[in-house]
């Protein structure tokens, strides 16, 4: 375990490898799980601000779910999460003609219509972050879907923070992600 500022970070961001490999999994994160995806309350403000910017890019059984349910709402653990279709997968999942589940929120800000990237528990997966009193935990997820995400990672090297480095940045911040990698380098104690 490592402690960095006001976050306690699992040692398997350092030495478990993880690369999603979307061509093997068709993007199930999307639809498989218990839940939606986590929001963030800035992100809930997005989705209430800028849905009809991203609205166009959702398919019509996405549309419906919100439109009857809502962008988002409490789950059984008290989170705000994206609203489902059918309780399966999530409602800003888009299908490529491939079956290969997507984004809609990140269609609409790649396509330069909306500020709002996509839900940052989505882009960290298969990180979790998690409030405890004053200090954030942040774990590894191991999840069945992903085995070959993690095949893919040992194959290449690379380390699951690595992966994540632009939304762990996003996140944390560069500092922050600086003290992580010099840490995974060095295998030096930071605090």
């Amino acid at each position: 375990m490592l402690k960095i500022k006001n976050t306690l970070i699992s040692d398997d961001l350092v030495e478990k490898k993880f690369v999603c490999n979307l061509n093997a999994c068709k993007g199930i994160c999307c639809v498989e799980g218990d839940s939606g995806a986590p929001l963030e309350e800035d992100e809930r403000l997005f989705l209430d601000s800028e849905f009809d910017k991203i609205k166009p890019f959702l398919r019509k059984e996405g549309i419906n779910a919100i439109e009857k349910n809502g962008k988002y709402y409490i789950d059984s653990e008290h989170d705000y999460v994206t609203t489902l279709v059918n309780e399966k997968e999530c409602a800003y999942a888009v299908f490529e003609s491939d079956g290969t589940a997507s984004c809609g929120i990140e269609k609409a800000f790649l396509a330069g219509k909306s500020s709002f990237r996509k839900p940052l528990s989505c882009w960290l997966y298969p990180v979790r972050t998690k409030k405890i009193q004053n200090l954030c935990a942040v774990n590894y997820d191991v999840w069945d879907i992903c085995k070959t995400a993690v095949i893919n990672g040992e194959k290449l090297g690379v380390p699951v923070y690595k992966f994540l480095k632009e939304p762990l940045i996003k996140k944390f911040g560069k500092e922050w992600f600086k003290q992580l990698n010099y840490y995974a380098e060095n295998s030096a104690d930071i605090s």
